[in-house]
Parts: C-alpha cells; sequence; structure tokens
C-alpha cells in the first residue's frame, strides 16, 4: 500500500451529521490525511446553511483529528482529488438507493481519471436512516436533532426552528 494515502470525503454537508462525521473519523484510521470536500454551490440542492457556517460546523466537530482537514471546492470532484493528490473518494453509503447514484457518479469519476478510485463505506447501522434532508425536516417541524449532529447545529438549527407546542405553533417564551 502506497505511504502518505490521501483520500478526499466531498459533500454539502448541509448540516454534517453524526454519520457523517462516523465515515471520516473511520476513513481517517484507515489513510494518512482525509480532506473534507466541503462543496460550496452544490448543483443538486439549495443549502440552508452557508458555506462558512458548513465549513464551522465541521471544523469544531472535528477538531482534535490531526490528519483531518477541511477545504472548499466548487469543480469536478476529480479534479479536487488532484489539487489534494488524493487518490482515493471516499463515500458513505446508508442504503441500496445511496448505492444506486453513487455508482453511477463512481463511473464517470473512473473515465475522468482513472487513477483515483472511489471506496464506499457502510454507514454504521445506527447511523443507517440518517441524512441532512431528514434532519433538516425534523428540525422544520419543532423536532429534537440533538442526538443526530453535533451541538453546533442543533443550537443552529433550533434558533432557525424555534421548538413548536402541540398544536404546531411556537412555544411561548422560545
Amino acid at each position: 500500500m502506497p505511504s502518505n494515502l490521501t483520500a478526499i470525503c466531498p459533500g454539502t454537508f448541509d448540516p454534517v451529521t453524526v454519520g457523517h462525521l462516523d465515515i471520516i473519523t473511520r476513513g481517517a484510521t484507515k489513510y494518512d490525511r482525509v480532506v473534507v470536500g466541503l462543496i460550496e454551490v452544490p448543483q443538486r440542492k439549495s443549502p440552508l446553511f452557508t458555506p462558512d457556517e458548513r465549513e464551522e460546523f465541521l471544523r469544531e466537530a472535528l477538531a482534535g483529528h490531526d490528519n483531518v482537514v477541511i477545504d472548499r471546492f466548487n469543480e469536478l470532484i476529480v479534479e479536487f482529488a488532484h489539487r489534494w493528490d488524493a487518490r482515493i473518494i471516499l463515500k458513505g453509503l446508508r442504503a441500496i438507493s445511496d448505492f444506486d447514484y453513487e455508482f453511477a457518479m463512481a463511473q464517470l469519476n473512473r473515465k475522468l481519471a482513472p487513477d483515483i478510485e472511489t471506496v464506499f463505506m457502510m454507514a454504521s447501522p445506527e447511523h443507517s436512516f440518517l441524512s441532512s434532508s431528514g434532519v433538516r425536516e425534523i428540525a422544520a417541524f419543532g423536532g429534537s436533532v440533538v442526538d443526530l449532529v453535533p451541538p453546533a447545529v442543533a443550537r443552529r438549527l433550533a434558533e432557525i426552528y424555534p421548538p413548536r407546542g402541540a398544536h404546531g405553533l411556537p412555544k411561548e417564551g422560545c
């Protein structure tokens, strides 16, 4: 196995979840360096959080992981990988539906850059249901997300979506 192996773990992280953190930290035990690639301007969705907020959430949650780096990008993922001299794209998979999309993307990336491999890591069972969009929806309807996201994200979501009472109205005093 080559020394100094760098993997990139790309995503919008809108917001970062404990599932994302699980994949990143597990990847950090397998590779010499993991570059968390924060997609600044996603093509398929409009983020709730700014790139600055998403980056700060990642930095706070991953503090102490010396071989994890966070960098933003707005280019082809293989160009981002080449910029970091990475030979691995690390992707987490939760379900078969994830695989269908990620398989197609991996094949396209392989066509563009045959020197880069996509490695799929299965989500831990306790995170297999977790998605950023699900977290946003739970928060929007006043549900608790404290076990699903880092504390800074939970606090910010509570500011955006104040807790609601039984009838969907904001709780008094919030």
